[in-house]
């Protein structure tokens, strides 16, 4: 009765009514985020079967390639391909770090795909050099007994060297995201920028254009339509540069992924570029593109 008089049983009713919808959102909270697990889960399952797919379609291109060069099938081909990222790259750097061999007698060498072998690694390689060759651009790595025989081609290669010595020269920031960088996906139609210290993503932007991409029947010609689409392009393009200078003054790594086509527009401004395809808004195709960009394949040789 005094409750009534006072108003608290309306008050505790709605009390009641709000503890009722909390313990409801907290449900739908619960679902959903066994819902992103379950999610994430089968991401990293269906990474694994693209990256295993990738690996066998390198491996047969190579036996292809191998076959159309040498009809009697003698040429040689790679004990095994493999795509590596996360923990296992770092597991295989960590194996590679541990050898250690007599003086100048570990190779790593740089190697380029658009000139011939150094002559150091052809020779420290012997039959196996054109496995090398096939791999670039790659770091090849291995010993004067060949008990190490292997090419990595890292995210953030390195200037080309050739260097012997009593172990492997393997700079983690070639292969890992270490310290602080950005890293940004341009697609025709949309941008996006992330700042990161090591994996951890501390600073984000993005945005999308309006860029069409089909011409509909009627209304502009097919030539006016690809001129204004052209131009919509280009604003967009320059919006992007923008906001990579704008990073630039932020920090000394800039790496750049997206479409192959939009690349060479900001190979001036990266230290690395790589195509990927990165789909989805803007957060969800940095996220594709960093997974992307760094990774490394591993041959053996």
């Amino acid at each position: 009765m005094l409750d009534q008089l006072l108003g608290r049983a309306e008050l505790k009713e709605r009390i009641d009514d709000l503890q009722e919808d909390k313990r409801h959102l907290e449900r739908q909270l619960d679902a959903e985020q066994e819902r992103r697990a379950e999610a994430a889960t089968a991401r990293q399952a269906a990474e694994q079967r693209v990256n295993r797919l990738e690996d066998r379609i390198t491996e047969l291109e190579d036996r292809v390639e191998r076959t159309a060069s040498d009809g009697d099938g003698s040429a040689r081909e790679f004990r095994g391909v493999e795509t590596l990222r996360g923990d296992r790259l770092e597991a295989v750097l960590d194996r590679l770090d541990s050898v250690s061999t007599g003086s100048e007698a570990a190779l790593t060498a740089m190697v380029r795909d658009d000139r011939d072998l150094p002559e150091p690694v052809a020779e420290a390689f012997g039959d196996r050099a054109v496995l090398v060759d096939r791999a670039a651009p790659c770091l090849a790595v291995t010993d004067d007994a060949g008990l190490v025989s292997a090419a990595l081609a890292p995210p953030v290669a390195p200037e080309e060297f050739v260097a012997w010595d009593d172990g492997f020269d393997l700079d983690r920031e070639w292969f890992l995201p270490t310290g602080t960088f950005a890293l940004a996906v341009v697609r025709s139609d949309l941008f996006a920028l992330g700042t990161y210290e090591g994996r951890e993503r501390v600073g984000f932007e993005g945005f999308d254009s309006d860029v069409k991409a089909d011409h509909s029947k009627g209304g502009f010609s097919q030539g006016r339509f690809e001129r204004r689409r052209d131009a919509q392009i280009d604003e967009h393009l320059g919006k992007c540069e923008d906001a990579l200078d704008d990073a630039l003054a932020e920090v000394d790594r800039l790496y750049v992924t997206g479409e192959a086509t939009l690349l060479g527009e900001f190979a001036g401004r990266a230290d690395a570029t790589r195509a990927v395809d990165a789909t989805g808004d803007p957060e969800d195709a940095l996220a594709d593109a960093f997974r992307s960009f760094w990774t490394t394949r591993l041959y053996r040789i």
